[in-house]
């Protein structure tokens, strides 16, 4: 009988996602009183979150004292091409300081300024420089200290531990989220966890692009989990597109330049050695939105002024070598590996890599929970916060900010939460789906649908978009999704069994990526229509996907941005639209 062995674990709060989100969350949820258990795919301290190299963001106004909230918040919502929710975009701004006070408190090491204060780089399209750092590992901070913190509490963390599915109860608005079944990828075990709340908190969707920054697991499982189990989604097609990756080598591909590297004074050239951002933001140059930046070295890549390998150069070995070696320590060291590169003397070749999930699922702005009851969403995962395009250095923020959130709402959820018994039919159909491909005879490799995912996403609905190329997108992942996997070998540490999950929950996300894509007939942030390339006043509104029993399209108008945000974009004659 399928599921016949399924090991039943209750927890009160359950959190899935063992990166820098979920770690917050776990803390917060502990200590509002509930009893956490964290599980984590990856090994602890290995989330995507240690790649976030630059900084994060908050209006300490150390060294520009007239920083305060109010501007992180306008500047957030203006580079989000107001499609960010106000009130989330708000909090995150107001909250921000004492996140990272916090984090130096619990023993996080920022870079200081010779008097002692917090340094704070300047990063793109903000207003003041509020970028606080570790060199260019702030990420790998921010997740060793929050670790450190979960460990003191003695929450139960683990890891290798894969999530397949939501597990709900009731019907209508009475439906609510009550655990999720998973599999232990050391034993092969099948497990349900009961929770009176969950936590979704497992990261982006950029890794359904060909060439990403993104980890080898970021395939969007959880928008994909929360949309089978009725929660909605939310501008799924606002895909970021970071401007710097590496070009070469071929397995280097992708990774990510920090924007650090133009935030301590790095510039772009071509390959004619113009310095080409005069031509897309005279003003603010290396340092404007990302989405202009992505499409300026795209557009002088494909009007032949790129190097032979479809790159540009970012050069900053006009600064001082003891300089960029203290800064950019780990990007010294990058380049140097992969591809004999010192950055002290001589400039990288980079190009745009798809980076980062604006669209995810969508949440409320004072408990980040879902349209799913019990079920609350933080970090990458959720959408809400970034709109049409994220603010560099706002990532981290939005970890520490809405996983405080996130945590403690669950937390008083699930002192009210009755306990629930699952479905067992559920539970076995869910097995049912997850070992089908096992032993199948006339299927595809997993891998090779992946592949085929990932090149179609980069052609059809990557930086440049128009209905032809996503119509045709959406036909070709519509033809791999009938075609059936194949995967040998069992539960335990299968990699292919892996790559068969990730590729049926990347056809959900890309199926309303294209969507998405296609309803949207405008130009706004990240996403580019070469067929509107027009932004549309009309279309100041979020896309919603919901489950009903096929994938439906709807649309949500944004509420009004707060009097005292607004008052500070009138003063400067910043256009609300």
């Amino acid at each position: 009988m399928p599921g016949q062995n399924v090991r039943t674990v209750p927890v009160e709060v359950l959190v899935i996602g063992s990166g820098g989100a979920g770690l917050r969350a776990a803390i917060a949820a502990h200590d509002a009183g509930a009893q956490v258990t964290v599980l984590g795919r990856t090994l602890q301290g290995k989330a995507h979150t240690v790649m976030a190299e630059g900084g994060i963001n908050a209006a300490l106004g150390d060294l520009d004292p007239e920083d305060s909230w109010i501007v992180h918040a306008a500047d957030t919502l203006k580079e989000g091409e107001f499609l960010s929710h106000p009130e989330i975009a708000e909090r995150l701004a107001r909250d921000a300081p004492e996140r990272l006070f916090e984090l130096e408190r619990w023993g996080a090491v920022f870079d200081r300024t010779p008097d002692g204060r917090i340094m704070q780089r300047p990063f793109g399209a903000h207003t003041y420089r509020r970028t606080c750092h570790v060199g260019d590992r702030t990420g790998l901070e921010l997740v060793q200290t929050l670790l450190a913190q979960v460990r003191k509490r003695g929450i139960d963390i683990q890891e290798e531990i894969v999530i397949t599915s939501l597990l709900t109860s009731g019907s209508g608005s009475g439906k609510r989220a009550i655990g999720a079944t998973a599999v232990d990828l050391k034993t092969g075990e099948f497990y349900c966890y009961l929770a009176r709340a969950v936590v979704l908190a497992s990261g982006g969707y950029a890794r359904v692009y060909k060439i990403t920054s993104s980890p080898g697991e970021n395939f969007g499982h959880g928008p994909a989990m929360a949309y089978r189990a009725g929660a909605e989604l939310m501008d799924m097609e606002m895909v970021q597109f970071h401007p710097t990756g590496m070009t070469w080598p071929e397995t280097a591909m992708g990774i990510l330049v920090t924007e650090a590297v133009r935030g301590e004074g790095g510039v772009l050239k071509n390959s004619k050695g113009e310095r080409f951002m005069t031509r897309y933001d005279a003003k603010r140059m290396e340092l404007s939105a990302r989405d202009i930046v992505a499409r300026a070295i795209y557009t002088e890549v494909k009007e032949g002024r790129g190097t032979p390998r479809g790159a540009v150069y970012l050069d900053i070995s006009h600064k001082p070598a003891p300089f960029i070696r203290k800064k950019l320590a780990k990007m010294v060291k990058m380049m140097q590996d992969f591809q004999g590169v010192d950055i002290t003397k001589e400039p990288m070749e980079i190009a745009p890599t798809a980076h980062y999930a604006m669209g995810g699922i969508r949440v409320e702005p004072d408990t980040a929970m879902t349209s799913l009851s019990g079920l609350f969403a933080t970090g990458e995962v959720a959408s809400g916060v970034h709109g049409a395009n994220r603010l560099g250095g706002n990532s981290l923020t939005d970890l520490v900010v809405f996983g405080n959130i996130a945590g403690k709402a669950a937390a008083e959820y699930a002192k009210a939460a009755p306990a629930a018994a699952p479905d067992r039919a559920e539970i076995d159909a869910e097995y049912s789906r997850i070992t089908t491909s096992f032993g199948r005879k006339d299927g595809i490799s997993p891998a090779v649908v992946q592949e085929e995912v990932r090149e179609l996403m980069w052609q059809h609905a990557a930086i440049e978009r128009s209905a032809a190329g996503l119509e045709e997108g959406l036909a070709k992942l519509q033809a791999l999704a009938k075609r059936a996997m194949a995967v040998s070998g069992d539960l335990r540490f299968n990699p292919g069994w892996l790559d068969y999950l990730d590729a049926g929950n990347a056809l959900v996300v890309c199926e309303a990526i294209l969507r998405s894509a296609l309803m949207r007939q405008e130009s706004r942030g990240a996403h580019m229509r070469t067929d509107f390339p027009e932004m549309r006043k009309d279309w100041k509104r979020n896309i919603i996907c919901v489950n009903r029993g096929r994938m439906l399209l709807k649309t949500r108008p944004l509420p009004e941005i707060g009097p005292e945000v607004r008052q500070w974009m009138q003063s400067r004659n910043m256009s609300l639209q």
